[in-house]
């Protein structure tokens, strides 16, 4: 694993931060933020709060995508959606799953979600995406 771009995004991405948690570890690259949570574990807004306020105490005002590496199996909470939705800065969430049953989970949590919102097969796609989505393309 490379430590300066560990995802293997299309292009070089610097890792800023790294924060390993009860729930998962979260990488920070400047406005992408990669969440790959433990095997097993429930992520909610009560689980994440305090996460997500270190994380959002890190970005300061950029705006940033959140992507959701699913490597593990685990569950979510998709009523807490409404939470990510207040943040002004997040611009978007992309799942990464490759699994159809991932998928059709993710589509599910789709429908508690009125921001950018995108399931993809892998990493790559989902970059070009928070691009597009940040203006970055």
């Amino acid at each position: 694993m490379n430590p300066h771009n560990p995802h293997l995004f299309p292009e070089p991405l610097a890792l800023q931060k790294v924060m390993e948690t009860e729930i998962g570890n979260i990488y920070f690259y400047d406005n992408l933020v990669v969440v790959e949570a433990h095997e097993g574990v429930t992520l909610s807004y009560a689980t994440g709060f305090s996460i997500l306020v270190k994380g959002l105490q890190y970005l300061g005002a950029k705006s940033w995508i959140y992507i959701a590496n699913r490597i593990n199996s685990y569950s979510v909470n998709p009523n807490d959606y409404k939470y990510l939705e207040k943040i002004p800065t997040l611009k978007g969430i992309a799942i990464v799953t490759p699994s159809e049953i991932g998928k059709k989970n993710a589509a599910l949590e789709a429908n508690f979600y009125n921001k950018n919102f995108t399931v993809v097969d892998d990493l790559p796609t989902a970059y070009y995406w928070a691009r597009e989505i940040l203006g970055e393309l």
